[in-house]
C-alpha cells in the first residue's frame, strides 16, 4: 500500500458503485482481476462454496462497501466492510474524518496467544494434582509443540501453561489452559490438536479423566487496543465532550445500555471480520465475554475528557483474526479485503478491526447524545424505501427529502409520491 495514498474522499457518496470500486482499487492496489472478483456476486464458485460448509445450495451476497478516512498509526487505509444494516458504513466513516484532524487512532496488541482448554474431573486431590501439572510443564510444552512443527519453525507453538481449579455443580474440576502462540492463524485447529494430544499424559499424571478438549474464546492474550483524541472544535464544543462522556457513563454502569452500546461497536467490528473472511461468531462470543469479565457486563470502550476539554477513547477487546486458513485462504472475496488492507500479520488486522469498532462507538454515541439517533436512520430508511417503491436518481433524491422533513417514511407514501412526480410529467 502507497504510504502517501489519503483516505479522506469528498463526494465519495456520490460516485457511481463503478466509479467507487476504480477508486478504492487505485487506492488500494488492485488488478483489474481483483476488481472483478468484487464487483461479481459469483466469485464464490459454487464448487467452492460446496468445500466450505455442509448441505450447500446456493450462496448469499450482501454488500461490500469502504470505510472512509481511516488514519491508523500513521498511515492511511480504506476498510473493507461488508454489512447488511444501512448508516453504519457512513457513520464509520464520518467518525474516521473527526479522528484524522487530530491524527486518526493509534493501536497496540498483546501478541497471538490463545488458549486451549482441558477439563480434567474425578480427582480427589485438585490442588495437589494442580502443582504437579505445573511440575511437568515443559514435558506438555514438548508433546504440545511436536503436534505442528511448521508452526514451532515460525516462531509460534505453546509457551505456558495456567492451572485452575474451579467449583462447579459437580464437584471441582482441575482446568489446564495451554498457551500457544498461533502467529498468522486464528489457531482453533492448532489449539485443538494440541489439547487432545496432550490430554491423554495429564490423565497419567493426576490420576484424573480428561474430559472436554477445546479452545476458548475468551482470548484475553489475544487483545487488541485502540485509542484516539477527538478535539472539542471538531465536535462543536465541549457540551458535546461533556453529553458523550455522559452517555458512556451510563453504558458502563447499566448492562441494558451496554448491550447496545457494545452492538454498535459491533457494528463496525464484524463487517471487517466478515469481510476478510475471518470468524464472526468467535470474535462476538469473545468480546461480550471479556465485557464481562469484571462479573458485571460493561463497555468494551472508555470515553473521557482530558486536561484540555478534548474527547479520548480507547477500546481494549479479544480480537482472535487469522490471515491464513479458513475461509480467508477459500473465498475469493476475502483475499481482496485482505490485500486491499495490505496488512502482514493478524495482530496489525486485529488492531484495524479494533480502531473501526472505535469509530463506530463514537459515531454512535456521539448521535445518541446530540440529535438522536433516528434522524441518520430515518434518512437512509427512506433512501431504501423510495428504491423499494420504484424511485430512481433525481426522483429518489426528491421523494427522500420530502419523507424525512416531513418525519412520514412509509413505503405507502413513497409509492404515493413518486405517482405524483410520474403524473406532473
Amino acid at each position: 500500500m502507497n504510504e502517501m495514498k489519503n483516505s479522506s474522499y469528498s463526494g465519495f457518496y456520490k460516485l457511481s458503485p463503478e466509479e467507487r470500486l476504480a477508486e478504492a482499487a487505485e487506492f488500494c492496489g488492485l488488478s483489474e482481476e481483483d476488481k472483478a472478483v468484487i464487483s461479481s456476486g459469483n466469485s464464490l464458485d459454487m464448487d467452492k462454496a460446496d468445500h466450505m460448509i455442509e448441505n450447500v445450495i446456493g450462496r448469499f451476497t450482501l454488500p461490500m462497501a469502504v470505510g472512509l478516512n481511516f488514519t491508523i498509526n500513521g498511515k492511511d487505509y480504506l476498510i473493507p466492510m461488508v454489512s447488511e444494516e444501512p448508516s453504519v458504513v457512513a457513520a464509520a466513516s464520518n467518525a474516521a474524518k473527526m479522528a484524522r484532524e487530530n491524527g486518526g487512532f493509534y493501536t497496540s496488541n498483546t501478541g497471538a496467544i490463545m488458549i486451549a482448554q482441558i477439563q480434567l474431573i474425578d480427582i480427589p486431590d485438585p490442588n495437589f494434582a494442580k502443582i504437579k501439572i505445573y511440575e511437568n510443564k515443559s514435558k506438555i510444552i514438548e508433546i504440545c509443540n511436536e503436534k505442528d512443527p511448521t508452526l514451532v519453525k515460525f516462531g509460534g507453538g505453546m509457551e505456558d501453561l495456567e492451572v485452575r481449579v474451579i467449583d462447579t455443580l459437580q464437584g471441582k474440576m482441575v482446568i489446564v489452559h495451554l498457551k500457544v502462540n498461533t502467529l498468522d492463524a486464528m489457531g482453533a485447529n492448532a489449539v485443538n490438536t494440541m489439547a487432545e494430544a496432550v490430554a491423554p499424559f495429564l490423565e497419567e499424571i493426576t490420576g484424573g479423566k480428561a474430559y472436554l478438549r477445546i479452545l476458548s474464546n475468551l482470548a484475553v492474550h489475544r487483545l487488541a487496543r485502540a485509542r484516539t483524541v477527538i478535539k472539542k472544535e471538531t465536535l462543536g464544543g465541549e457540551e458535546i465532550v461533556d453529553k458523550i462522556v455522559t452517555a458512556y457513563a451510563f453504558a458502563a454502569a447499566d448492562p441494558f445500555r451496554a448491550a447496545t452500546h457494545n452492538k454498535g461497536i459491533m457494528n463496525g467490528i464484524i463487517p471487517v471480520v466478515l469481510a476478510t473472511g475471518n470468524d464472526t461468531r468467535a470474535i462476538e462470543s469473545g468480546a461480550h465475554a471479556y465485557a464481562s469479565i469484571s462479573g458485571k457486563y460493561t463497555s468494551l470502550t472508555t470515553w473521557e475528557k482530558n486536561a484540555d476539554g478534548d474527547l479520548v477513547g480507547t477500546i481494549e477487546l479479544p480480537m482472535a483474526v487469522g490471515l491464513v486458513g479458513g475461509a480467508t485462504k477459500i473465498h475469493p472475496t476475502a483475499q481482496v479485503a485482505v490485500k486491499m488492507l495490505g496488512v502482514k500479520s493478524a495482530t496489525e488486522l486485529g488492531e484495524i478491526i479494533a480502531a473501526v469498532g472505535l469509530a463506530q462507538n463514537m459515531a454512535a454515541i456521539k448521535a445518541l447524545a446530540t440529535e438522536g439517533i433516528q434522524r441518520g436512520h430515518m434518512s437512509l430508511h427512506a433512501r431504501n424505501l423510495a428504491t423499494v417503491a420504484g424511485a430512481k436518481g433525481e426522483v429518489m433524491e426528491e421523494i427522500v427529502k420530502k419523507m424525512v422533513s416531513e418525519k412520514n417514511v412509509r413505503l405507502e407514501y413513497a409509492q404515493e409520491l413518486l405517482k405524483e412526480y410520474e403524473n406532473r410529467k
